[in-house]
């Protein structure tokens, strides 16, 4: 049985299966990497759900696990060497998932660092533009009477999407027949930028091929379903 009372985190979302992933996180579009990562692998986990909506991420507890207060966050008790591992970072986490089970990563050097680069790509571009645009166009940013930030997010977030229609192009997944975790990073944020935030018709999505026929495989996998739905909102 492991011991997680050294990690501040569990004095305010005990672990009632220490030996277990402890998963801090909510359903977002970074969230949801994680579950649909732990969900894909099979690896057992418990999941906490953080009320970013009442600032849980800004208590004491929780930035004793991320000093930057974002979720999502984990401890596994088995990290390298057998030793506890805290990690966040979304992309940072996927890839110490994808390292632990050799699964969802390409074993093939050139494969793998390319993997890697389109991980990247949506932690660096996708993730801030999508995120951004939401904001602007159906949350508090959308009272601006400046349009300049919408349009300048609106136009990035058409390209962004384009460039993800011409890697599609010919393959199944961002990496050909293989599903990785560079779609497991990308999936969330696709289907907010059409669904939650409700902005198709701002990037044009109905002009894509590639893109949606990518989303619908992605959607259809039982581990994306369940994972989508993990932790359940409080």
């Amino acid at each position: 049985m492991s011991d997680l009372s050294a990690f501040a985190v569990t004095s305010r979302w005990p672990a009632a299966h220490p030996d277990r992933i402890q998963l801090y996180s909510l359903p977002t579009p970074n969230g949801v990497k994680v579950s649909i990562m732990l969900e894909e692998t099979g690896l057992p986990y418990e999941p906490h759900a953080i009320n970013i909506g009442q600032n849980e991420t800004w208590t004491p507890e929780f930035l004793a696990l991320n000093p930057n207060g974002k979720i999502p966050a984990i401890i596994d008790p088995d990290g390298p060497g057998g030793q506890p591992l805290v990690l966040f970072e979304s992309g940072a986490i996927l890839l110490h998932l994808a390292e632990k089970t050799g699964r969802f990563l390409p074993a093939d050097p050139v494969a793998r660092i390319e993997t890697i680069q389109w991980v990247f790509f949506q932690m660096a571009a996708v993730g801030p533009m999508f995120g951004q645009l939401g904001f602007f166009f159906k949350f508090a940013g959308r009272e601006y009477e400046d349009k300049r930030p919408l349009e300048r997010y609106r136009a990035e977030a058409h390209r962004l999407i384009r460039v993800l229609e011409t890697r599609l192009a010919g393959r199944r997944y961002i990496m050909g027949d293989d599903y990785t975790i560079a779609d497991i990073a990308l999936i969330g944020w696709v289907r907010n930028l059409v669904g939650f935030y409700g902005a198709g018709d701002l990037v044009a999505y109905h002009e894509l091929k590639e893109v949606p026929a990518w989303l619908e495989r992605c959607l259809a996998r039982p581990a994306v379903q369940r994972g989508l739905e993990i932790p359940a909102r409080p």
